[in-house]
């Protein structure tokens, strides 16, 4: 009986001691999300096993997603595409993920990386840094039924916000209404912003052209396409059917994307919401600014009694010091010089460099050469741009704050003359300038452009109230919830409303259609579509150039629009405009427009 019971006791350890390994395995997962102990099958051998639908096989191991009833997709989140990038991997070119030893269960959301956030939704409290530097992850979102012979087409989403925050959250943004509506797989990706992201100081130099450009966020979305070139055909995805999109930052690197080298052969199609093509930053210019941010921390930390002192004894540092003092602080020691951030959340800092390796010295010269990754286009812009930035510059922050934009006819007539200047410059920037450019090139396949309107009509016509559709209109990111199929994703949260659902959805409906044929085919219009034909972009004087996306309360209001925009005819217009030494000083500051 004696010998029985040690058995017994020696039973019960083993099973506590295997229970307490479990735990601690699932302890071990990374960026919220959690592991279970089912080893992967071997290396090669995918088929070996049976893997549930929620279950997928990456080059690292199996991750196992979840069901969502509500869009009947699957989704996996938090997927790493690349190691950590801290410690000595910081202001490093990403690397290769390692192989996982247990399944990963990817259910929740990573950390966004280091950036203010407004952590309390009070306009006057100021913004925080918050945020995690292992943020390289990625979510997709797959139709239940999709299998490794679906061949979907893929839609890689890049997030705007400057390249200094994450807007919208991805967290916020369900890819599964679109991912069901289209039959497609819908991925979304973290990629390092801020200075984390884009800093080119020679200090950091190693000899490796792409590493040492500063294009840190630029090489993370290379690094997370070629991942989804080695992982999505598991997943029901086309390697050879992906779409690149992003809106505001994410379509200036949409662009950097398109005239970049590295990124040849990674996608297939491309969509720009609101993105800029201006200029690139040179490295000289990063590195200037970077040396002032320096100059202000080390006199924060008594290193240095003033800044003159601080620039001095940086000139006096070895490389090899300035690098190791950059790697020693956080990265809120970077982004609090910046009083912008604390009250918007952006800040203004030099970023995605000319650096001749990554992306090329200058943009529009490279454009006009054809020397670029040719595919089929969408571009466009919202009719009112401006309107999300004005709002928080003076006069008209004061004059919102009390109100009296609304009731003095002269406050609001100068709100929308400047509101309206600088978004057409916005367009001739981002839609009119680089499709003309780009229709001239030999091999450069269909370009269509769109302007969206929903929200414009003033005081009494618009569809989101009076005092709204003065202060924003159709302004910047208003698309987002439409062109995914939320509600509140982004701007959607201040502006839907029961009275004006009808048409928004059917706009809504519409605009997906259009971007999931296009992502499909590369043209937007779908055989047997009642929707508009949208026609590609013609250089001819006189031909369509833009369709307008509109709705009112109850149907959409969508045509073609033969009208161009250039920048030297909104100069010319601004020259004779009555108040224009009013409106001047206020253009003259946007960086958004053609230089």
């Amino acid at each position: 009986m004696k010998k029985a019971k040690r058995l017994s006791v020696q039973h019960y350890r083993s099973k506590l001691l295997l229970l307490i390994c479990a735990v601690c395995l699932l302890l071990m997962a990374g960026c919220a999300a959690k592991q279970t102990i089912t080893p992967p099958p071997p290396e090669g051998q995918a088929n070996a096993v049976s893997l549930l639908p929620v279950e997928k096989l990456t080059t690292e191991g199996i991750v196992i997603g979840e069901e969502n009833a509500a869009t009947n997709t699957i989704s996996w989140k938090a997927i790493p595409y690349a190691e950590p990038p801290v410690g000595v991997l910081r202001w490093r070119a990403p690397q290769a993920p390692q192989k996982r030893s247990a399944p990963l269960k990817a259910t929740k959301y990573c950390d966004i990386c280091p950036q203010y956030i407004d952590h309390d939704r009070n306009p006057s409290t100021p913004q925080v840094v918050l945020g995690n530097e292992d943020c390289l992850y990625l979510n997709i979102w797959a139709p239940q039924n999709a299998t490794a012979d679906s061949k979907l087409p893929v839609f890689f989403w890049i997030h705007g916000g400057g390249n200094s925050i994450q807007w919208p959250l991805l967290s916020a943004l369900d890819g599964g209404i679109l991912a069901n509506k289209g039959n497609m797989i819908v991925i979304t990706v973290n990629y390092r912003i801020g200075h984390m992201g884009f800093l080119n100081h020679p200090a950091l130099k190693t000899g490796n052209a792409a590493e040492d450009s500063g294009n840190f966020g630029i090489l993370d979305l290379i690094a997370a396409l070629k991942w989804v070139q080695a992982n999505i055909n598991n997943f029901g995805g086309d390697t050879g059917n992906v779409t690149i999109v992003g809106e505001s930052a994410g379509g200036h690197n949409v662009f950097a994307l398109v005239l970049s080298p590295m990124a040849k052969d990674l996608f297939q199609r491309a969509i720009t919401e609101s993105g800029s093509s201006t200029y690139f930053v040179t490295p000289e210019q990063g590195a200037a600014h970077i040396n002032g941010i320096l100059a202000k921390i080390m006199v924060k930390y008594g290193q240095a009694a003033n800044e003159k002192e601080a620039a001095s004894k940086l000139a006096a540092m070895s490389a090899k010091d300035i690098a190791t003092y950059m790697r020693s602080k956080k990265p809120q020691d970077f982004l609090e010089y910046y009083p912008e951030g604390k009250a918007d959340g952006l800040i203004q800092f030099p970023n995605v460099f000319g650096d001749g390796k990554v992306l090329p010295v200058d943009f529009y010269s490279v454009l006009a050469s054809g020397n670029y990754n040719k595919v089929p286009m969408i571009m466009g812009t919202n009719k009112d741009e401006a309107k999300l930035f004005l709002r928080t510059v003076e006069p008209f922050k004061h004059w919102l704050m009390y109100y009296s934009l609304y009731k003095e006819p002269s406050q609001l007539e100068l709100y929308d003359l400047v509101a309206k200047y600088e978004s057409e410059a916005w367009k001739v920037m981002a839609v009119d300038q680089p499709a003309r450019i780009m229709r001239g090139i030999s091999g450069q396949p269909d370009i269509f452009t769109y302007q969206f309107l929903w929200g414009t009509g003033g005081q009494k016509d618009s569809v989101i109230g009076s005092r709204l559709s003065v202060m924003l209109a159709a302004c910047h990111a208003m698309e987002i919830d439409f062109v995914f199929g939320t509600d509140n994703a982004a701007l959607g949260v201040y502006v839907f409303d029961k009275k004006n659902r009808p048409g928004r959805v059917a706009l809504s409906d519409a605009i997906m259609d259009y971007w999931v044929q296009f992502a499909r085919t590369g043209n937007p219009n779908r055989e047997g579509s009642e929707l508009p034909d949208w026609i590609p972009w013609s250089n001819v004087e006189g031909q369509p150039k833009t369709i307008l996306l509109d709705a009112d309360l109850e149907k959409i209001k969508i045509s073609m629009s033969d009208k161009e925009l250039k920048q030297e005819d909104i100069d010319a217009a601004l020259k004779s405009e009555p108040r224009q030494k009013e409106i001047q000083p206020l253009y003259d500051a946007i960086p958004y427009k053609r230089r």
